[in-house]
């Protein structure tokens, strides 16, 4: 029980202090090599509260996918941060009073949230109704079930969203030139072939 807190705390305490770092870290790469810290050390408090398959969702999903597309885009992309830090003071008065809101409204939910004492005994099971079967299959049932509507209009955020990002980022410059495929094969052979004759020891 003793190893079991220290865990806890010692994993909660790095999970912590890298979400600062995400935020805090100048270096957007080093951003989000915290936010895969983050993220390692939240699978690992799941793997403590007995619900290890959320814990291997996040490190193969997020973890596996988004931090390391996330760190490919910021690598690859020719971001002049510079640029972006210029509009902070503009923009600090909005985003201290969001600030300051969020911070009211943790401290009501922590005032007002207490440790129900039948937490701990069902914490390391997957629910009370149907202690019988694995982690996995709990989580299915109720996905699947009880919040099967929910879980299809999370999956219409994220595609809706994800169509907008793409909407947003495509962008059509004029002087680039594209495929057109039906004047590919509209084209004759007089016009895609042409004979030159060239004498030696001359170029085109």
């Amino acid at each position: 029980m003793i190893a079991t807190a220290i865990a806890f705390y010692l994993f909660a305490a790095i999970t912590v202090a890298s979400g600062f770092m995400v935020i805090a870290a100048r270096n957007p790469v080093h951003s989000v090599l915290f936010l895969i810290l983050a993220f390692f050390n939240a699978a690992a408090l799941f793997v403590l509260m007995g619900a290890e398959f959320l814990a291997l969702i996040l490190v193969i999903v997020y973890v596996g996918a988004v931090a390391v597309l996330f760190l490919f885009v910021v690598m690859m992309l020719d971001v002049d941060f510079s640029e972006l830090r210029e509009g902070f003071l503009q923009y600090l008065p909005v985003g201290a009073l969001v600030g300051i809101i969020l911070l009211i409204e943790l401290l009501l939910v922590l005032g007002s949230w207490l440790i129900s004492p039948e937490a701990v005994g069902v914490a390391a099971a997957p629910t009370p109704a149907i202690a019988d079967v694995d982690n996995t299959r709990a989580l299915g049932r109720i996905v699947y079930t009880q919040y099967v509507y929910l879980f299809q209009a999370a999956g219409m955020i994220l595609l809706v969203a994800m169509i907008g990002a793409i909407v947003l980022t495509l962008r059509h410059k004029p002087n680039v030139k594209r495929q057109v495929i039906r004047d590919q094969v509209a084209r004759t052979r007089e016009q895609a072939v042409e004979n030159r004759k060239v004498e030696p020891g001359q170029g085109l």
